[in-house]
């Protein structure tokens, strides 16, 4: 098994631009919210720090119409989400327990409360903060569960506290995210910095695949009670499609609810990437080890003969990469074509 290597993987990259030419649920996030519309003109760069936005409105990923007001206390229920809303020039009072805890992520903001872990946040600690905007996810059953955080909506809006909710699961459903967060804090540079910039690194990286290959892979998520397999639908999956990728998972639906050794070994993917899930990534990577190692025909499978089953970083693959994502198209590249 061999683990990528971000570095390498931007330095194989560069070259290969040269010689190309530079240029939740199972299926995506649903591009439907509506673009912001600010009530007041948008700060030039040079400017941000001393305007004011002012209101913005648009709908949520649940289509409810929010109007937030340059909010000065707000409450992020997701890691991912309280990082995005400090790269688009917010500050937080609250946070999920995974903002603080999960690698990958870096809060500035200080003296900041948690509400609890993002599987079971905890209603009365947001409201004690007091909040002028709710940030939630409108995904459901985090690590396995049922819990929703869409449930709580009422108890805030019957407090007059303004809540929205996202669901980002594609680098497109990033990209509105911060373009509805920059609209709030009237700082579209950092959306430029943070999305836009990342949006023009990431059509490199797919200008640069080869034409007419189409490798064929498997994603699977490992933790330590088992493996799941990912389609083309989950943030994983949807990066492999972007770089040319055949996700056999796609024309094997059954592999997505039972996990199954000798499917897999039947399938024969050119590529298997494995995501450590969980607080244990050694442990979840052992899990599977000894799963596939009491069958002696997984030593015979392609990805592993051709040092092609390759464990993936978890803070790009498994947590949202957010400004970052560049890097996680980077390194998929890389493990496919920068050994040709």
């Amino acid at each position: 098994m061999r683990k990528i290597t971000l570095c390498a993987a931007a330095a194989v990259l560069a070259l290969a631009l040269v010689g190309c030419g530079q240029q939740a649920t199972d299926a995506p996030a649903a591009d439907n919210a509506a673009a912001p519309e600010q009530q007041a003109a948008a700060p030039d760069a040079a400017d941000a720090d001393d305007a004011t936005p002012g209101p913005v409105t648009f709908t949520d990923d649940l289509g409810h119409e929010v109007t937030v007001g340059n909010p000065q206390r707000v409450v992020a229920c997701m890691g991912s989400f309280a990082n995005a809303w400090e790269l688009a020039g917010g500050t937080l009072v609250g946070v999920s327990d995974d903002a603080l805890q999960a690698e990958g992520f870096t809060i500035a903001s200080s003296d900041v409360a948690t509400v609890g872990d993002f599987t079971s946040v905890n209603l009365e600690a947001v409201i004690a903060l007091n909040p002028d905007f709710v940030i939630m996810t409108s995904g459901t059953g985090g690590r396995g569960g049922d819990s929703s955080q869409a449930d709580l909506r009422d108890a805030l809006v019957a407090s007059n506290i303004p809540v929205a909710y996202f669901e980002v699961t594609t680098f497109d459903d990033y990209k509105r995210l911060m373009e509805t967060f920059t609209a709030i804090t009237g700082r579209e540079d950092l959306y430029e910095q943070n999305a836009g910039a990342v949006a023009a690194a990431i059509e490199d990286v797919k200008a640069a695949v080869p034409a007419g290959e189409a490798p064929t892979a498997l994603v699977l998520t490992t933790f330590s009670g088992g493996t799941r397999v990912q389609s083309s639908g989950t943030q994983t999956g949807a990066m492999l499609a972007d770089l040319g990728v055949r996700n056999l998972a796609d024309e094997n639906r059954s592999l997505l609810k039972d996990f199954s050794l000798e499917a897999v070994i039947e399938l024969d993917p050119d590529f298997i990437f494995v995501i450590p899930m969980g607080n244990d990534a050694e442990a979840a990577t052992r899990s599977l080890m000894e799963a596939t190692a009491a069958n002696p025909a997984w030593e015979a499978l392609s990805a592993v003969q051709n040092d092609r089953y390759i464990t993936l970083d978890p803070t790009l693959f498994l947590s949202k990469p957010n400004e970052r994502w560049d890097e996680a198209y980077t390194a998929l590249f890389e493990a496919l074509y920068g050994q040709k």
